[in-house]
């Protein structure tokens, strides 16, 4: 799933009594282009109006300064001001969140994006499985043998899948009912099984259990998490669970780097 190209900033917004009572301040066009920048980043995350590196890890006031070009200590004071007047939500694990991010981005037009997505990547699917059954015509040398035995295998291949696919939803459901996502959430159930089908992941069962065990792990049992972790993933190209390690224990590696770095190690 490709990211969001842009996102709906308020034609009326400068006339806001909070922005007006930050343009009296002396850092005011500093912390405008800050909130400006985590509305953009937010968009690019694309999870709701989460910001964070990755599903696991928030961005530092250090990171925020590095990629918004901004001395750390304007950043932070940046944060500060705009946490204060209820423009962003900073949770207990540093997590930072748009406060009525409806408001900021179309939501409309993000559903949209995705729907198109889904579509791309069904035509995608029956135009491999044209091919398939195409190449396998070329090697036919008795037809009515051959069809035949190919109705045989296409039947097998079939009963296959659907008990595969009943076990894979099997899993999804007992995790979300036995963790604290809403047993009567059934709605949401299904929103979640759907990307077992409309999704680019190559194992999504697994993939989805372990977005599902991340959220839990950040006590953060609700829909709009789990597949915000699902999109970041799939945004980064990350479509199995070793490609979601490595980039784990890379960036891990990275900081590690960076830390030594800044201390003198």
């Amino acid at each position: 799933m490709s990211y969001l190209k842009w996102i709906k900033l308020d034609i009326s917004m400068f006339e806001d009594e909070k922005i007006k009572l930050i343009e009296q301040m002396p850092e005011a066009d500093t912390i405008l282009i800050i909130w400006v920048k985590l509305l953009a980043q937010a968009g690019r995350t694309n999870a709701n109006g989460y910001i964070y590196l990755n599903e696991n890890i928030p961005y530092t006031d250090e990171m925020l300064a590095t990629i918004f070009g901004r001395p750390v200590n304007t950043v932070r004071l940046a944060l500060k001001t705009l946490r204060e007047f209820g423009m962003i939500h900073i949770d207990e694990d540093s997590f930072i969140h748009i406060s009525n991010w409806e408001k900021h981005q179309n939501v409309e037009g993000m559903a949209r994006v995705r729907q198109q997505n889904k579509l791309r990547k069904q035509k995608q699917r029956e135009r491999e499985k044209a091919k398939q059954i195409e190449q396998k015509s070329k090697n036919v040398t008795s037809r009515d043998n051959h069809a035949t035995e190919e109705e045989q295998e296409e039947e097998k291949r079939k009963k296959k899948e659907d008990k595969e696919q009943q076990q894979h939803t099997s899993a999804i459901i007992q995790f979300w009912d036995g963790n604290g996502f809403g047993l009567n959430n059934i709605q949401g159930k299904k929103q979640l099984l759907s990307w077992l089908d409309d999704s680019s992941f190559k194992q999504p069962e697994k993939v989805i259990l372990k977005a599902m065990k991340i959220a839990c792990a950040n006590n953060k049992r609700q829909l709009n998490y789990v597949e915000g972790i699902l999109r970041n993933w799939e945004n980064q190209s990350l479509l199995t669970l070793e490609e979601i390690e490595s980039s784990k224990k890379e960036y891990r590696k990275q900081s590690a780097a960076v830390d030594g770095y800044n201390y003198g190690f």
